[in-house]
């Protein structure tokens, strides 16, 4: 893959991400600390519970998986506190060299939008991942500062596109042919022609358990040229085989995203490890 370069000279989130995905294989694991998992692992539902099972978790399927996906909600259900531990496992992240995922799911307008780019996406942002998650449903050109941020610093964002919650029909099928969902992936295409190579910086959301609706809707997710961040892999119904036939073209730029199916195998680390392996075997047809 040719090297893709951002702002100042620096290698792109897609060409790192893309280089992740060659050498390790198409896996993301998500760190979700619900209530329900710290109590199956035997910590408490505290920040001391919190920083626990996600920096066991990390730990344990770093080598693996081509990125973490905090869900930053679970630490903020935590405050101040919770925020510590994220802020020490997406430094913990970088220091074991696999990307993260900020699963906070930004969205709004102006200086607002702007500083949450700021705190996701800065350099020297104690919040600072690899990459973010956006809501672009006030408008794609809202997350402007998000994506130009980005670019400039070599992360990344993946865009809300067609989530698998019955409710998202509601919004991104509206439209038909020229659906909402349709456009979030023209423009995120648009967006991609600023990086060379074959993976761009702007990713998009679409859950692994969507089925018909990418051809229903006429997507061509292949033509993004970004990576696809496709949770519901595993605990939430969707199997490797599942994504294979809903992704088809576009398949070899899905990262498959489980979580509860991998943590529940914790607290012991080589559990951990090994429904990791089991999943990434399966995205990779083994």
């Amino acid at each position: 893959m040719p090297e893709q370069v951002s702002g100042a000279g620096r290698e792109s989130f897609g060409s790192r991400l893309g280089a992740a995905m060659a050498s390790r294989g198409p896996l993301c694991v998500g760190i979700d600390p619900h209530p329900a998992l710290l109590k199956r692992w035997g910590v408490e539902d505290d920040a001391a519970g919190l920083r626990q099972f996600s920096l066991t978790v990390l730990e344990a399927v770093a080598p693996l998986a081509a990125a973490v996906k905090p869900q930053v909600a679970l630490y903020e259900r935590h405050g101040s506190a919770g925020i510590a531990v994220l802020e020490e496992v997406l430094a913990a992240a970088r220091d074991q060299s696999v990307l993260s995922i900020a699963d906070a799911k930004r969205g709004d307008i102006g200086s607002t939008m702007a500083a949450y780019a700021d705190a996701w996406l800065r350099d020297g942002s104690p919040l600072a991942a690899d990459s973010v998650t956006l809501s672009p449903y006030l408008g794609f050109e809202s997350l402007r500062p998000a994506l130009d941020l980005a670019a400039e610093t070599g992360r990344g964002v993946f865009v809300l596109a067609l989530t698998s919650n019955p409710e998202g029909a509601s919004v991104q099928h509206v439209g038909g042919e020229d659906s909402v969902a349709r456009r979030i992936t023209t423009a995120a295409a648009t967006e991609n022609a600023r990086y060379a190579g074959s993976l761009g910086s702007v990713g998009l959301v679409v859950g692994a358990t969507v089925g018909s609706a990418l051809t229903d809707l006429d997507l061509d997710l292949a033509a993004v040229r970004g990576p696809i961040l496709a949770p519901g892999l595993g605990a939430q119904g969707a199997t490797p085989a599942d994504l294979r036939a809903t992704f088809g073209d576009a398949y070899p730029l899905v990262l498959g995203t489980s979580s509860r199916d991998i943590l529940s195998a914790g607290p012991r680390p080589d559990g951990l490890r090994e429904a990791a392996q089991r999943t990434l075997d399966g995205l990779r047809g083994q």
